[in-house]
C-alpha cells in the first residue's frame, strides 16, 4: 500500500495504491493506519464531541445538576473532555491489541480472555460510533 495525501484544501492531492496483500488481512491493515492516527489526534485535538453516558465507565457521566446546565447553556461539567479521552484511549488500546493479535496464537478461552476480546471489541465500537467526531 502507498499513500499520499497533500495538505487540507479544496483540491487535495490524493494517491492511493493498494495491493493484493493489503486486504488478506484488511483489519491489520487498517489497524496499522488508525492506530497512530488516533495517537495523534488524542495529542493535538483542539475539542470534543458529546460523549453518551453508557460509552464510558460508572461515574464518568454528567451529574443531573450538570445535564440541566448544559441543556440550559451549553456550558460543560469538568469531565467532559475526559470522557472523550476514555473514549479515544479504547479505541487506541483497541486497535493496538489487533496489531498486536496479527502474530499471537489463540489461547483457549477463559472468562479473562473473552472479557479482553469484549474490551477490544468495545474499542472498535466506539471507533463505528464516534467516526464523524475524529476531527482536530
Amino acid at each position: 500500500m502507498r499513500v499520499r495525501i497533500g495538505p487540507y484544501r479544496k483540491n487535495r492531492a490524493v494517491n492511493i495504491e493498494i495491493e493484493p496483500q493489503d486486504t488478506w488481512n484488511m483489519d491489520i491493515t487498517l489497524s496499522h493506519i488508525i492506530h497512530p492516527m488516533l495517537i495523534q489526534l488524542k495529542e493535538t485535538k483542539h475539542g470534543a464531541p458529546i460523549v453518551d453516558e453508557g460509552d464510558v465507565p460508572l461515574g464518568m457521566g454528567m451529574s443531573e445538576e450538570a445535564k440541566a446546565k448544559f441543556s440550559e447553556t451549553g456550558e460543560v461539567d469538568g469531565q467532559f473532555h475526559a470522557r472523550w479521552d476514555w473514549v479515544l484511549d479504547e479505541m487506541i488500546w483497541a486497535f493496538a491489541e489487533k496489531i498486536t493479535l496479527f502474530n499471537a496464537a489463540h489461547e483457549a478461552a477463559t472468562p479473562e480472555r473473552e472479557e479482553y476480546y469484549k474490551r477490544m471489541s468495545n474499542g472498535f465500537r466506539l471507533f463505528g460510533k464516534y467516526y464523524e467526531a475524529l476531527w482536530d
